[in-house]
């Protein structure tokens, strides 16, 4: 007993401080993935990886290998086609909501009267994902703009003339498609921005004041001070946001109402777990892929 009373009343360190704290952080969402998230994964694992028929014993299952993942790549019509669009998407949204979050964090941080109001406001985006006002998209003016935007709808003469303008100047085309494409996605970036806006607007608020001081006394402008101050600051922000929205942008799409369309509506358990497995494996590269190459370019401040 003195033993353990020793062990956790003993002085310890800054660094084992540290280490404890983010322990017990860690601790809920770690127990919550063993209890509820880790067995659920391998018996997905396992269903992916057998033929499952339901009879009146119950369920059998049979090992067939890689049955299910052949026939989700090389004989179901539309998984990659909607793997392939899923993704393009994700590479097409992502930049756009970062960019956006990050400068509506910036003008947010600003001093103006109806600040806080202000900032309120730009949090709608995240009531508005929610699950009361996902229901009312359904049938209501919300979808119908949505619609009518998808279908190039009131926006559509705007951004022509707009587009026909950029190039008109000597803009690139690809440029051109990929601001337009991004107006038509308007509500969608907007709607998707919330959590980035306050994340980064709370890192803004923890850059020392000294750090602007010291540099409008050596004659730095705002702009100068946005890419040699703010910019790499918040560069840490940059990194968690991405990979915030690449899992946000992949956790609700036509993919996986796909998957849970297989798994639900034809009950074939195993391709649909198989299907999983593959667009898991295809988030996991897309992760590591995007968190090495902006890691190296994050500056963390000693």
């Amino acid at each position: 007993m003195k033993t353990i009373t020793k062990l956790v009343f003993r002085s310890r360190t800054y660094n084992e401080q540290k280490a404890l704290w983010g322990f017990l952080y860690v601790l809920p969402w770690l127990l919550g993935f063993l209890f509820f998230f880790f067995i659920p994964l391998l018996t997905s694992l396992q269903y992916s990886l057998s033929s499952i028929k339901a009879n009146a014993n119950g369920m059998t299952m049979k090992y067939i290998g890689f049955a299910n993942y052949i026939e989700a790549l090389t004989v179901n019509t539309s998984f990659n086609r909607i793997l392939t669009e899923s993704v393009v998407n994700m590479v097409v949204n992502v930049p756009l909501i970062v960019i956006f979050s990050l400068f509506l964090a910036v003008l947010l941080n600003q001093k103006f009267v109806g600040r806080a109001l202000a900032r309120s406001i730009f949090f709608l985006p995240v009531i508005l994902a929610s699950g009361v006002i996902a229901t009312l998209e359904a049938s209501s003016l919300v979808q119908a703009i949505n619609e009518q935007n998808a279908n190039g709808g009131v926006f559509s003469s705007g951004t022509i003339e707009l587009a026909n303008i950029m190039l008109r100047s000597g803009v690139n085309e690809d440029i051109v498609l990929y601001l337009m494409d991004a107006v038509q996605r308007i509500y969608q970036i907007v709607s998707q921005s919330g959590v980035q806006i306050l994340i980064f607007l709370a890192g803004i608020q923890t850059i020392s004041p000294q750090l602007y001081e010291a540099s409008k006394i050596e004659g730095a402008t705002g702009y100068e001070a946005f890419w040699k101050i703010t910019f790499p600051m918040v560069s840490p922000l940059i990194l968690v946001n991405v990979i915030y929205t690449i899992i946000d942008s992949f956790s609700r799409n036509n993919m996986t109402t796909l998957i849970k369309e297989t798994g639900f509506t034809t009950f074939n358990f195993g391709l649909s777990s198989a299907m999983a497995w593959i667009y898991f494996l295809v988030i996991m590269i897309i992760l590591l892929v995007s968190a090495y190459f902006i890691s190296k370019r994050v500056f963390y401040q000693e």
